[in-house]
C-alpha cells in the first residue's frame, strides 16, 4: 500500500493553524455559518477534547473577516460580506482555580490586552466595569458591534464543587461579569459560551434571558465531534492505513473505531458522533487505545462521586429526565447530570410518553475508562488493577470460579480502602465495577430480584453461569445455604450453562475477602 503522509490535528485548537499548516479539518463551517445567523447569545455544552475550543477559534477568524483562511469549505458558498467585527476572546481554562483572586487575575490578563489594542486607559479595578469600557471603545474605533467568544466559562465553578466557600464567590464574580452582556446588548453582535457542564446556567447567567442553549438542539448535535459520513469521506485513506497496521480488514477496523469511540447522543433520535480527540490520536499512532481517558478525569467528577450515595453499580443503565440533564445544581444529590455533560454518559434511548431518557456509557473507550478510575477510587488498586482483569477475566471466561476468588482474595487483602464509610457498600461496588470490567462477554446483574429473593452478583458466560452470595460479617457456608434456600439457580434448571454457586465472606473489620467457598457439586 503506498504510504500516505496526514496530518491529524491531535490536540490543535487553533483554526488558522489547522488551514495554514495543511492539518486535516473536518468542515464544520456551513453548521457555524448557521449558528452566526441564529441568536444573539448562544450556550453550548460539550465534554471535554470534543472540539469546543477549535469551534471558538474557527467563529473567531469568521467574525474576524478571514475570508483568507475558508476558501475551498462549505462557508465559501454561503458568506457574501465577510464583515469584520472586533472579537472579545476570553478563556478560562488552562489554569486551577484555587483561590479567590485566581479568577479576577485571569479576566484582567484578558483586559489589558484588550485595553491595550483598543487605546484604553483603564480608569476601573473591577473587572465589569472595565469590560464594559472594552466593549464600547471597540464598538467606538472600528464602528461595529462587538463578538464576545468565552471558552470553559464553567471552570472556576467545576474546579470547585466541593468548596462552598471558593463555589459560591466564583459564581457570584462570573455572575456580576457575565450580566455585562445584558448591560452592553445594543453592542454585541454575538455571544458564544461553552463549557463542559451547566453549573448555575440559570444564576451565573441572571438577567440574560435570550440565551439559547443549543447542547440538546437536534440542529447542532454535529457542530462538534465526527460523524460517520464524516470518518468516510475525511479518512477513508487513514482508516486503511490503520487497518492494515493492525492486520485486520477495512470494515473491521471501521467497526473496531465504532466500538471504541462512537456512541455519544447528545439528542435523542439523532445519529452518534466519535470522540474527535480519540479517533485522530488513532489514526496519528495506528494504535487503539483509550486516549480521551487518558488525559484524566477532571477532579470535579471526583469530588461529586466523593459525596454522593448513588448506587455505582446502575450506571451502565441510568434513567434521568430532560429537566435533569439541563443542569447539574442537585450534583451532590444526583451525580448523573454531571456525568452526562461530562461525556462519561450518554443518551441510549428515549421514551416519547414517559419522556425519560436511558443513559449509559457512550462506547468502550469511556466504559472501560471510568470503570477503571472507580475501581481505584473504591479501592486503592492505583494501576495494578489492569492485569488482574484479564487474569479474572480468562478464569471466568474458561469455567475456573476457584482462580478467580483466589485473585479476588488477594486483591482486596491488599488494599487500604479509601472510603472510611460503609465497607459492605463500598465492597460490593468494587465487586460490581470488577465484573463489568471483566469482558463484554458477560452479563451482569447485581441485587437480581427472583421469586424467592435478591441475588448479590450474577454473572453469566457463554458457557458458565456464576451466582455469588456475600455474607457481611457471616460465614462463606451461610451465603452458600442462602443460595440453596432461596432457589436462586432454580430459573437456570434448563439452561446447558454449567452453573457455580458461590459463598463469600467480606470482614468489615479487616476490610477483605477472608473466605470463600464454591458449591462441591457444580
Amino acid at each position: 500500500m503506498e504510504q500516505i503522509t496526514r496530518k491529524y490535528p491531535v490536540g490543535i485548537q487553533t483554526f488558522e493553524r489547522i488551514i495554514k499548516e495543511g492539518f486535516i479539518y473536518v468542515d464544520k463551517t456551513d453548521i457555524v455559518w448557521e449558528l452566526a445567523h441564529y441568536a444573539t447569545y448562544i450556550f453550548l455544552s460539550r465534554p471535554r477534547r470534543f472540539g469546543k475550543s477549535l469551534l471558538v477559534s474557527t467563529l473567531d477568524a469568521y467574525f474576524s473577516g478571514r475570508k483568507d483562511l475558508f476558501g475551498g469549505l462549505a462557508i465559501a458558498d454561503l458568506e457574501k460580506e465577510w464583515n469584520k467585527y472586533p472579537v472579545l476572546r476570553f478563556d478560562l481554562g488552562g489554569k486551577v482555580y484555587s483561590k479567590e483572586s485566581d479568577l479576577v487575575e485571569t479576566l484582567l490578563l484578558h483586559l489589558t490586552k484588550f485595553e491595550a489594542a483598543y487605546g484604553i486607559e483603564p480608569r476601573f479595578e473591577s473587572p465589569e466595569s472595565r469590560f464594559k469600557e472594552v466593549i464600547d471603545a471597540a464598538c467606538a474605533k472600528t464602528g461595529n458591534p462587538v463578538v464576545i467568544l468565552i471558552d470553559e466559562y464553567d471552570k472556576p465553578i467545576v474546579d470547585n464543587l466541593g468548596d462552598e466557600s471558593l463555589r459560591e464567590p466564583f459564581r457570584k464574580q462570573l455572575q456580576g461579569f457575565y450580566s455585562v452582556l445584558k448591560a452592553k446588548d445594543a453592542n454585541i453582535r454575538f455571544g458564544f459560551l461553552t463549557g463542559v457542564s451547566k453549573i448555575g446556567k440559570l444564576s451565573v447567567f441572571s438577567g440574560l434571558n435570550n440565551l439559547k442553549d443549543i447542547s440538546m438542539d437536534a440542529r447542532y448535535t454535529g457542530i462538534c465531534g465526527i460523524s460517520e459520513r464524516d470518518l468516510r469521506h475525511y479518512f477513508q485513506e487513514s482508516v486503511k492505513g490503520l487497518a492494515e497496521a493492525n492486520g485486520i480488514s477495512v470494515e473491521a477496523c471501521y467497526a473496531q473505531l465504532e466500538l471504541m469511540y462512537d456512541g455519544y447522543h447528545f439528542c435523542e433520535d439523532v445519529e452518534g458522533m466519535y470522540n474527535p480527540f480519540s479517533v485522530l490520536s488513532t489514526l496519528d499512532s495506528q494504535r487503539f487505545k483509550e486516549y480521551w481517558i487518558e488525559t484524566g478525569t477532571p477532579s470535579f467528577i471526583v469530588e461529586v462521586m466523593k459525596q454522593t450515595d448513588y448506587d455505582v453499580s446502575g450506571l451502565a443503565s441510568a434513567p434521568a429526565d430532560s429537566s435533569l440533564l439541563t443542569d447539574i445544581d442537585s450534583a451532590f444529590q444526583n451525580p448523573i447530570p454531571l456525568l452526562y455533560q461530562s461525556g462519561y454518559l450518554t443518551i441510549k434511548d428515549y421514551d416519547k410518553v414517559s419522556g425519560i431518557y436511558t443513559l449509559g456509557f457512550p462506547n468502550l473507550e469511556v466504559k472501560h475508562g471510568f470503570l477503571s478510575f472507580l475501581l481505584n477510587y473504591y479501592t486503592s488498586a492505583r494501576g495494578s488493577g489492569n492485569l488482574l482483569i484479564r487474569q479474572m477475566n480468562n478464569d471466568l471466561m474458561t469455567g475456573r470460579p476457584k482462580d478467580f476468588l483466589k485473585r479476588m482474595e488477594a486483591f482486596f487483602a491488599k488494599q487500604n480502602y479509601q472510603i472510611q464509610g460503609d465497607a459492605e457498600k463500598d465492597f460490593q461496588y468494587a465487586m460490581s465495577i470488577i465484573l463489568q470490567l471483566l469482558s463484554d462477554s458477560l452479563t451482569i446483574s447485581t441485587e437480581g430480584t427472583t421469586s424467592e429473593g435478591r441475588i448479590d452478583i450474577l454473572a453469566e458466560a457463554p458457557r458458565f453461569v456464576y451466582i455469588i452470595e456475600i455474607k457481611i460479617n457471616d460465614s462463606a457456608e451461610a451465603a452458600l445455604r442462602q443460595i440453596e434456600e432461596k432457589a436462586y439457580a432454580r430459573k437456570f434448571a434448563d439452561d446447558p450453562r454449567k452453573l457455580f454457586k458461590i459463598g463469600v465472606r467480606f470482614s468489615t473489620a479487616d476490610r477483605c475477602i477472608d473466605d470463600w467457598t464454591v458449591d462441591p457439586s457444580a
